[in-house]
This record gives C-alpha cells, structure tokens and sequence, in this order.
C-alpha cells in the first residue's frame, strides 16, 4: 500500500506479509490498511514540515547573526584601494614557500591579493572589473572576525601558499585559468566568519549552524558566506563569466572550500596518494582533477607547518590558544572536559601534539606532493625539519618529568 503526502506524491511503502493461520487478506485487511497509510503519510508529511521549519529558524538566527556583525566595504574605500600603486609578486615575496605577513599592515595585504590576481591574469582573462575586486576583497576581510587564528591573516596566507605552488610547480597548467580563479577565491574565503570554534564544539554546543549542516559545518557556512558576498552589490567579480563558466567555478569553489574539513581530507587522501605512488593519474579527468584540488588545500590550509621554525612555532602557539580559548568555553559554559588539544592544562603538551599532528597529517600530503612535482620538496623539508624541533622540545620535557 503507498504513504502518500498532500500533494499525492508517493513518500513511502507500507507491506503486510504472512497473515496469521495463512489466511487471505480481505478487502476489510485492505481498507484497513489504506486508512493506516494515510495517518502515516500525515505523520510523514508533518514530520517533514517541522524540520523544515527548525531549519529555517535556525538559518533566520544565523542570517541577523551574520547581518548584525558584518557589512559589505563601502565604495569609498575601494576606491581609495584602487588608486593605490600594487608592488611586484617580487617586492611581496609571494613566490616564496617561506613568506610570512608579519610584516605587512593591512592594506599590504590587501595589494598583495589584487597582485595575485594581476599575476594570474584573471583579472583580464575574466574582464573583472578592477574597482569591483578591490570592494570584493575589503568585503571578505570585512566578513572575518578578530579570533586569534581563523581570521584573514590566516585566509590571506592560505591564498599565497596556493598561488605559489600553481605557480611554482606550474599546475595552472593542469588546472587552467579557470579552476586557479575558483581555488584563489576559496583560499581567501574558505573560513568566512569562522568562530574560533570547530566543528565538534558546534555540535556539543547544538548551535543554529549545527542543525542547519549535520557535516562539514563550518565549512559550510563558510561556502554559503562566500556566494553571500560574491552575489552582494558592487561585489560581483564574476559578473562577467559566462552561465557555463560560472556553474562551473561555483561548483571548483564549493568542493575546495568543503575539501578544507580534515574529515573530508581523511575521507579522500587515500586516493589521491594511490594515484600518485602508482602514476596513474589523469589530470583528463574531473575525478582526478577534483582531488588535486582538494589535496591542494589541505596543503595550503595547513602551510604553516612547512615555515621556517621561528614562523612555524609563532603560529603554532596561535592555534593553541584559539584552541585553549575554545577548551575554556566548554568547561565554563558545557560543562565538559575538553580534549587535551583544546585544554589548557595541558598546554605542556604541544610539541607532543604537534610531532602526532605533522605525521598523521602533514608529512603524509606533504610527501605525496613532493613525489609529484619535485619542485615542492622544499615544503616537505620544512615540515620534517619542524618535526625534528617539535620532537627535542618533546624529548626535552619529557627528560625534565623524568628528573622530577
């Protein structure tokens, strides 16, 4: 017998089988059954619209959310941005595996994105207006917020670790003009009004974007921020993009941004360095194509493992702290105790837990991508070299527990 819904449309089945005594079913069984069906389609049905409105509630919390904290750039100082003079790549170190912003104020950072592009040749390739990206850029810088790490300082290094590697190892070539504009955007915008939390905290803490996305979280949200900003007025860098080339760079955008949720990482890795090791990859194919990608930023998300060591400790010790931020959030407000990278006390712990995260995670992208393209090598001795480091500030505390 068909569940149907209001409209009529089937939603589900309902079987009666082996009736007691093997006796056949009668048309009283039949009509029995038929009104049974419609109290579950009901069910169904209303089942169905709550959820529904759950989630609407809760994207409506997060929209005045988002509403009230950021606001699209004011012309003005795009304009006052478009006027600037923009350094080389050269001036900016961008092509540099070792390049660090610590000496950049803002609005070099700023230059240093609209070189990228200039460099790229995106901006001519896809006729985008110039004063427009110059308004796109101080939107998504305005759309991140002042936590310690997952901010755009982070997004901006991302974006330069992956214009040095397309660039450096020539996969432009690979990927096309295309694909290498969708990538940009999605470093620069892949963490998009990024809490200081992850994905689990949203979910111990049942946020409004936690019923909104069961996976990927932040991630996400962090899309749905992107095309927010990309569809706002005067921000419209793609405008010029054909129907068929923007689908396309959406859906490049979407992958690559998800792709930055280490589970997703997890999921696929396994793939990617088998097409590797065996060389049998087909940059022909979208599949292959896609984990390129996804593996490209991982790489890049998590670059700072590969910087020079002075680099890498500074921005270690940030993560930790936005983390322990984090940890003192779910004791004081959840009542829980955080796990040991989000705890506090046990801060002493990080070079162990740094040496744990480079070879579950870092050595093995990073090793991959050298057998790939040789002239990466150089970020895979940077992140052994920074194991080496984590791993004598481990020995070293470990020896000082020991004498006590």
């Amino acid at each position: 017998m068909p569940i149907k819904n209001a409209a009529g449309n089937i939603i589900g089945i309902i079987q009666l089988i082996n009736k007691p005594d093997n006796m056949p079913f009668t048309q009283n069984d039949e009509h029995f059954l038929e009104a049974f069906a419609i109290f579950c389609g009901m069910g169904i049905h209303n089942t169905q619209m709550y959820e529904k409105a759950i989630k609407a509630m809760a994207k409506q919390r997060v929209t005045l959310e988002v509403l009230s904290y950021h606001a699209a750039a004011p012309l003005e100082t795009a304009q006052k941005l478009k006027k600037q003079v923009i350094p080389s790549a050269q001036a900016f170190h961008l092509y540099d595996f070792k390049f660090h912003d610590f000496c950049l104020e803002d609005e070099d950072t700023l230059k240093a994105c609209i070189r990228m592009f200039l460099d790229l040749d995106l901006v001519e390739r896809f006729h985008i207006d110039y004063e427009v990206l110059c308004r796109w850029l101080l939107s998504v810088k305005k759309n991140y917020r002042q936590v310690t790490y997952h901010n755009w300082r982070h997004a901006f290094n991302v974006a330069q670790m992956m214009f040095a590697i397309i660039t450096t190892a020539q996969f432009w070539k690979v990927l096309g003009d295309l694909e290498c504009l969708a990538l940009l955007v999605a470093c620069l915008c892949h963490d998009l009004d990024h809490r200081g939390t992850n994905n689990s905290f949203q979910i111990k803490a049942s946020s409004s974007l936690a019923q909104l996305y069961s996976t990927s979280t932040m991630e996400h949200h962090h899309f749905d921020q992107c095309i927010m900003i990309l569809n706002s007025q005067g921000n419209h860098i793609l405008a010029s993009l054909s129907t068929e080339e923007y689908t396309r760079v959406i859906k490049v955008l979407e992958d690559a941004i998800l792709s930055t949720d280490l589970a997703v990482y997890f999921r696929k890795r396994g793939n990617f360095f088998n097409l590797v090791d065996t060389q049998s990859y087909d940059w022909n194919l979208e599949e292959h194509r896609e984990l390129l990608r996804g593996m490209l930023m991982t790489t890049c998300d998590v670059a700072a493992i590969t910087k020079p060591w002075e680099i890498q400790r500074t921005v270690a010790e940030l993560v930790a702290s936005e983390f322990f931020e984090q940890g003192d959030i779910e004791k004081q407000e959840l009542k829980i105790t955080p796990i040991d990278m989000m705890n506090r006390d046990k801060k002493d712990l990080l070079p162990t837990m740094q040496v744990g995260f480079i070879d579950a995670i870092c050595l093995p992208v990073y090793r991959t991508f050298a057998d790939l393209n040789g002239k990466l090598r150089p970020l895979l001795d940077g992140v052994e070299h920074n194991r080496a480091e984590w791993q004598k500030l481990a020995d070293e505390r470990m020896r000082k527990e020991g004498d006590n």
